[in-house]
């Protein structure tokens, strides 16, 4: 069995990369989330085990010292990790695997796991990004102030990832980043099995 493949999608608060990951899981049936663990507090509307595995600190680094997390970092103050086992169990099924994580943490998923496919998400400009933060109502000036410096920062390392897509329309970002699954779906790299198969005939 082909093994899945695992899309990485990063970029600054607030480009818009939960609202393309939720498109992408209804246009592409075959796409399936890993859920992260994460210290802090749900948002409005947030499930447990859905939106995020909401753990308190002290049972997040019990499981960082168990090398239990593919990935992991500390955001704005609070820790989000990527659950490793939930993830390799799943491609390992042949299952497309889909995870939205900070930049720090796709980092680290691109060194333990090159064969991924990794996508920034940017923002149109960095005034559309303040806006869409401020728009959430969720944090504070302070917060905000920050996420703006971070996100400045971060669009450094845009160029360690493999495609960049500009979310000006979330309809078109969604559409460039499935052209993006289908075309590596079919890399040469991923079809060995069906290549030594074919020969064997």
């Amino acid at each position: 069995m082909e093994e899945g493949l695992l899309v990485v999608i990063s970029g600054p608060s607030g480009a818009g990369k939960g609202t393309i990951c939720m498109q992408l899981l209804l246009d592409m049936s075959f796409l399936k989330v890993s859920v992260s663990a994460t210290t802090r507090k749900p948002r409005e509307g947030e499930k447990d085990g859905v939106d995020y595995y909401f753990i308190d600190e002290e049972e997040f680094l019990r499981r960082v010292a168990n090398n239990e997390f593919l990935e992991y970092a500390k955001v704005y103050g609070n820790y989000y990790g990527t659950p490793k086992e939930e993830v390799f169990k799943q491609l390992k099924a042949g299952n497309d695997i889909i995870l939205e994580i900070d930049i720090q943490g796709a980092l680290q998923v691109k060194k333990n796991y090159p064969l991924g496919v990794f996508i920034f998400i940017l923002p149109p400009s960095l005034t559309e990004l303040k806006n869409r933060i401020e728009g959430r109502g969720t944090d504070s000036k302070e917060v905000i102030l920050r996420r703006m410096e971070s996100a400045y920062d971060e669009l450094n390392y845009a160029f360690q990832y493999d495609y960049v897509v500009v979310n000006d329309r979330v309809d078109l970002a969604t559409e460039k980043i499935k052209h993006i699954i289908l075309a590596e779906k079919n890399r040469a790299i991923r079809k060995k099995e069906i290549i030594s198969k074919i020969r064997e005939m």
